[in-house]
């Protein structure tokens, strides 16, 4: 995973609550054995129409959010079931954060575990958020080792992220690259228990 620090990117505004896991990544499509490819199949039901047509009146098909890497939505975002499919298909969609009311537990965990971070902000915030990026080309810049995102309209809201997964996506690990930190001990062990 690549280390996330300070992230600058356009925001793509996703007016709804209760956003589930089903509608982020659709059954059909957890048939992939490999964790890339899903971003072409994020939110599909409200991407594409029944003849596979963009539908004009979703916010992420506008063209102004094309290429867009923080995402915002309302309270509940990822709830449903607890496939890690969901935070593959936001993250290889080019989404590296994003900022809601409230999360699932379980998808807020994977979303860590694949690189994302999820930014907890009150629902006052995220509307002033989702107004501002109705223009074009709207920017926020997220510093996770200060925990505070911000815009260069005055803008700055301050976040709380626990110790432990802020050292993973500071430093760019999953699990097995914590575990890999302890590599020597590990060893040590092994060769102790022999």
């Amino acid at each position: 995973m690549e280390p996330l620090r300070i992230h600058t990117g356009v925001v793509c505004p996703l007016n709804r609550s209760n956003i589930d896991t089903d509608q982020i990544i659709p059954k059909q499509f957890l048939k992939r054995i490999e964790r890339s490819g899903f971003g072409q199949f994020l939110f599909y039901h409200w991407r594409f129409d029944d003849d596979g047509n963009l539908r004009k009146d979703f916010s992420m098909n506008h063209p102004k959010y094309q290429g867009a890497s923080i995402l915002v939505a309302g309270e509940n975002f990822g709830c449903g079931s607890s496939r890690e499919h969901a935070p593959w298909a936001i993250q290889d969609f080019g989404f590296k954060v994003v900022i809601a009311q409230s999360y699932a537990d379980i998808f807020k965990n994977n979303c860590v575990k694949n690189g994302i971070l999820t930014i907890q902000a009150s629902e006052e915030q995220v509307q002033t958020i989702m107004r501002k990026a109705e223009s074009e080309g709207y920017t926020l810049t997220v510093n996770l080792e200060d925990q505070v995102v911000y815009d260069n309209q005055g803008l700055e809201i301050k976040f709380d992220i626990p110790p432990y997964p802020k050292e993973m996506l500071l430093n760019g690990w999953d699990e097995i690259g914590v575990t890999l930190n302890y590599e020597d001990k590990i060893s040590q062990y092994e060769l102790a228990s022999k």
